[in-house]
């Protein structure tokens, strides 16, 4: 088949290009079949030799109510943060400029102007908060596959949030809760084999949220394609 209105490409792309990361939600819970249909979809991503060493634990209601509160507090606080995967050092160059673009574009939607530590640092904090959402899906590892296993996880990842793009969930990924891995550990009872990636909080958007209203760039195949012909 073409790539023709109505082709499998055309709806692949459209979904690509219209997934963001939610960072408002709305309280609303989604139906447990729409959840299932995510998961459904994420289940199908491919791993090394077929491992299949993911493993989520999706948190709501009252759990996910208990967590939110002593994470949100443990950031605030500046308690010790512990994770299982290392988080990154330095961001260098390009990585720390398209780092910062996105950071600015933030904060420019949501009226933090630039030099407003306060501000920016209460922005900081929703992360912790979940923005809100009223479902974490916590993305996790068997530490036998190492870092092998954390590819397997990214590319579960991307399925998850095409997924739910597709009927109609918003979501963010998100690798700053991993840092409280001892609490998430605590509130989602996640065995000590399995590392904890990241978390994804999904939902429904507040659609007219100014944190909701702006979208990154990407880079252009040129600069991150070489055809080797």
């Amino acid at each position: 088949m073409s790539c023709d209105e109505g082709s499998p490409y055309k709806a692949l792309i459209s979904l690509a290009k219209a997934r963001y990361s939610c960072r408002a939600f709305t309280s609303t819970p989604v139906p447990s079949r729409d959840i299932h249909k995510i998961l459904e979809v994420a289940r199908t991503a491919p791993s090394d030799c077929n491992t299949q060493p993911t493993k989520v634990f999706v948190v709501s209601g009252e759990p996910l109510d208990l967590l939110r509160a002593e994470m949100y507090r443990s950031a605030l606080d500046g308690a010790d943060r512990k994770s299982d995967v290392p988080p990154i050092g330095v961001y260098t160059g390009i990585f720390q400029e398209r780092r910062r673009e996105c950071g600015w574009a933030l904060y420019n939607a949501v009226g933090v102007q630039k030099g407003d530590r306060v501000a920016s640092a209460k922005q900081a904090l929703e992360n912790f908060r979940f923005f809100g959402a009223p479902h974490l899906a916590i993305i996790t590892v068997h530490k036998d596959l190492a870092e092998r296993g954390l590819f397997d996880a990214g590319i579960y990842l991307g399925h998850f949030l095409l997924a739910a793009q597709a009927v109609g969930v918003s979501a963010v990924p998100q690798g700053a809760i991993a840092h409280y891995a001892q609490i998430i550990r605590k509130h989602a009872a996640i065995e000590n084999d399995f590392r904890i990636v990241c978390g994804v909080s999904f939902g429904y958007e507040v659609k007219d949220h100014a944190a909701n209203s702006f979208r990154t760039t990407r880079a252009e195949l040129s600069d991150s394609v070489i055809f080797v012909e």
